[in-house]
């Protein structure tokens, strides 16, 4: 695994807010042109139906809107350990959608068509490299950029919006423009996927994302742990190769690692290699 690569270079931030108005727009065209019949339709989502998933997405504006803008506060604080973290956010996500199948798809759509912008205008009144309202702890992050909360709140926009598509049959939003900055953001989860796993100093894992919207990057051991960089660790000790469509679905847990095993090309040390298929960029 001695290829000629350029340099690693130090992550930069992924800027996103131009792309919101774009995705809620394909979401808006979509939804109101689902037949009834679709709202019901089950998804990759769990338990949760299209309408179930628009519900929730409705639920992070509203959240986001009443916790980050107006300063509510939350009816329980939430726990320290990320386990627990989980499965409270699981248990107020599942709350509101039971509640919200009272609401009929019109009202959902008319209501993520104002508070969408709202949120929008949110974003763009913070500095982005102030420190963020919510920390990504899919990153292993406790403090986190404004612009990287950001940009997990598009992640999941896009994610979930894919989980309705798939439902209905809807073509799937996977091109560059698309895929491209939510790749760049969920293979940050890696070095949380790695947090567990020894090497020497120096010691290199390629993660190669094959496609129109991949790229490549490096994680590599250092003094406080893996770091990640953009590019290709010229002696690297294990290499991952799988396409764009296999790494967001493994990152989503939308495709268990060992489907995933069976999806992509792995050389050099194994147990190096199966560590990073662990990557989750999602809370679960």
């Amino acid at each position: 695994m001695s290829e000629n690569h350029p340099p690693l270079r130090p992550l930069g931030p992924v800027l996103l807010l131009d792309r919101f108005a774009p995705l809620q727009a394909e979401l808006i065209a979509l939804l109101r042109d689902l037949a009834p019949g679709d709202w019901q339709r089950p998804t990759a989502c769990a338990l949760w139906s299209v309408q179930d998933i628009v519900a929730h997405l409705l639920d992070d504006d509203l959240r986001r809107l009443s916790s980050d803008r107006d300063g509510l506060p939350p009816d329980e604080d939430g726990p320290d350990d990320y386990a627990s973290l989980v499965v409270w956010i699981n248990r107020m996500n599942a709350q509101w959608v039971a509640a919200a199948r009272r609401l009929s798809p019109r009202v959902l759509v008319d209501l993520l068509e104002l508070t969408g912008p709202q949120v929008v205008e949110l974003f763009r009144s913070r500095d982005p490299f102030a420190p963020a309202h919510w920390a990504v702890a899919w990153a292993g992050e406790t403090e986190s950029p404004h612009w990287f909360d950001v940009g997990r709140d598009y992640t999941e926009r896009w994610l979930h919006q894919q989980q309705i598509r798939e439902a209905v049959g809807a073509p799937l939003l996977t091109g560059k423009e698309w895929l491209g900055p939510v790749l760049e953001l969920f293979v940050r989860a890696v070095p949380r996927a790695l947090r567990g796993v020894g090497g020497a100093p120096g010691t290199a894992i390629h993660v190669a994302i094959t496609g129109e919207a991949g790229g490549d990057w490096t994680v590599r051991r250092g003094a406080a742990g893996w770091a990640l960089f953009a590019g290709a660790a010229p002696e690297a000790a294990a290499s991952v190769r799988l396409s764009d469509d296999t790494a967001w679905r493994l990152f989503s847990k939308g495709l268990a690692p060992g489907a995933a095993r069976e999806r992509c090309r792995m050389e050099g040390d194994q147990m190096l290699g199966t560590a990073v298929l662990g990557t989750l960029a999602i809370m679960a």
